[in-house]
């Protein structure tokens, strides 16, 4: 089963995601919304951002990442 970006488990067909919305509209199960109307995890998640990825990480790492990507947008497109 597809799992969430906190780990929670996901429906994968439609009838099951109907009754996941089913029972946050009939209150069974809550919603975490932030006081603006966002998704409180992806907020969470975005807050994580490069910033936190980075510093997790050698500067040996961070190079080589920076490497790759400068090669693959430096990178000719022949059609």
């Amino acid at each position: 089963m597809p799992r969430g970006p906190k780990g929670e488990r996901r429906t994968r067909d439609v009838i099951g995601n109907a009754v996941h919305v089913m029972r946050i509209a009939t209150g069974q199960i809550e919603d975490k919304i932030t006081d603006d109307g966002k998704n409180a995890a992806a907020v969470a998640l975005g807050r994580m951002g490069g910033k936190a990825r980075a510093a997790g990480m050698s500067a040996k790492k961070r190079k080589a990442i920076a490497k790759k990507a400068a090669a693959v947008r430096w990178k000719s497109r022949r059609c």
